[in-house]
């Protein structure tokens, strides 16, 4: 049976965006005094007055310097919260973040867009990562947020 993987930032990347983010930038920890801020490092709404940070985050050039893909283009970073310290990371393995309009992008082995899929109900969301996996041709998905395009995760599938 094959089951999809949301993959948090790596906990050896956490360490490196804490120090400069992918921006070149050091990071400024804040409490969040109102909580529901998407953290990419434990794929879970922060909590009010954890300490949090937003940072540049490049998903795609990270997984290319591990695979030796070439986005080109595609590469892009942007803005992502994670714990201003270590974490435990998820506590479970499902598909975070699925109660709100989301894109599903799929990205080839070279790191290219090979489209994407609007899911705007939670139920249909399971469907658009088999969907998006369906395709031999793609090798990874982003889980995007519509409103502003921010990444959520990444999604690999597993053959168990």
């Amino acid at each position: 049976m094959t089951t999809y993987i949301a993959r948090p930032i790596l906990p050896t990347v956490l360490k490196e965006l804490r120090s400069a983010d992918d921006s070149g930038r050091g990071m400024v920890p804040v409490t969040d005094d109102e909580g529901g801020a998407p953290l990419r490092c434990c794929l879970r709404r922060s909590e009010p007055g954890e300490r949090t940070a937003l940072v540049s985050y490049a998903p795609l050039r990270r997984w290319a310097a591990e695979t030796g893909a070439d986005p080109g283009a595609y590469d892009e970073q942007g803005p992502v919260f994670i714990h201003a310290q270590e974490c435990a990371g998820p506590e479970g393995d499902g598909l975070p973040f699925t109660h709100a309009h989301r894109t599903v992008r799929r990205y080839s082995r070279e790191g290219h867009i090979l489209g994407g899929r609007l899911v705007q109900h939670p139920d249909d969301f399971e469907a658009a990562i088999a969907e998006a996996f369906d395709d031999p041709a793609v090798a990874l998905a982003h889980v995007r947020a519509v409103e502003f395009g921010c990444f959520l995760y990444e999604v690999r599938q597993d053959a168990g």
